[in-house]
């Protein structure tokens, strides 16, 4: 009975992620590089945005030792549009600084391939600046190209290995079928059932829990039935 219930709760569908961010506060001049980019957006055809104007504001207010403010700041949803102004605003001097911060994942890729296009539309920047930053905008997609695939790759890992142990779990279900998998096959479906059942092999557990969990690991992994001499699951 413990094993068909445990077996139903395995093989129903389940319930469906970065480097943390650091946070603004960790930079003093924060709260003063957040008033200059709300004050630097003007009135447009779709309400108060950015635009060219805002750009030479920026970057006259602005300085490349803002830079590690402001990517933290592009945490805050609400103020990335204008934080992507303002990192564009420096110019060459924040090209690395937001290629490292999209690598490291502290930035999103798309944030750091946007800044790139900005910089290389600014007429404040460079004509050398202009094509490195987007020869670095290249790479950037190319990183998030890459990291997509790998993304995609391991779902598809994922849902093959979900798939392999529900099968396992019905086989389980069948005396016969049960003696064909191997002791890894039995233990992998032993600990999907845990993890199905909100537990963990050394998580916490009441008494009645850790009761179950033997009596489920001496069922599912060594295939004993009936009373037996209790064996201790694995710890």
């Amino acid at each position: 009975m413990i094993l068909k219930v445990v077996l139903l709760i395995l093989c129903s569908p389940g319930l469906g992620v970065a480097t943390p961010l650091p946070a603004a506060s960790a930079y003093p001049s924060t709260p003063r590089v957040r008033h200059i980019i709300l004050s630097s957006r003007h009135l447009g055809a779709h309400g108060l945005g950015y635009n060219s104007q805002s750009l030479w504001e920026l970057s006259q207010k602005l300085t490349p030792a803002d830079i590690p403010a402001l990517i933290s700041l592009l945490a805050d949803r609400s103020l990335a549009v204008g934080v992507q102004f303002a990192l564009a605003s420096q110019c060459a001097a924040a090209i690395f600084p937001v290629r490292d911060a999209a690598v490291r994942r502290k930035v999103d890729f798309l944030d750091a391939s946007d800044v790139m296009n900005l910089i290389s539309e600014f007429e404040g920047c460079t004509p050398g600046t202009k094509e490195d930053a987007l020869a670095m905008r290249a790479e950037i997609d190319k990183f998030r190209q890459e990291e997509q695939a790998t993304a995609e790759q391991e779902a598809r890992q994922r849902a093959e290995d979900d798939a392999r142990i529900q099968r396992n779990a019905l086989r389980m279900s069948d005396p016969k079928q049960a003696k064909e998998l191997t002791r890894e096959e039995r233990e992998e479906v032993y600990r999907r059932s845990l993890k199905a059942m909100g537990l963990s092999e050394n998580g916490p557990m009441t008494p009645q829990q850790r009761k179950l969990v033997d009596r489920m690991y001496r069922t599912m992994v060594l295939g004993q039935h009936g009373a037996t001499t209790p064996q201790q699951s694995p710890q």
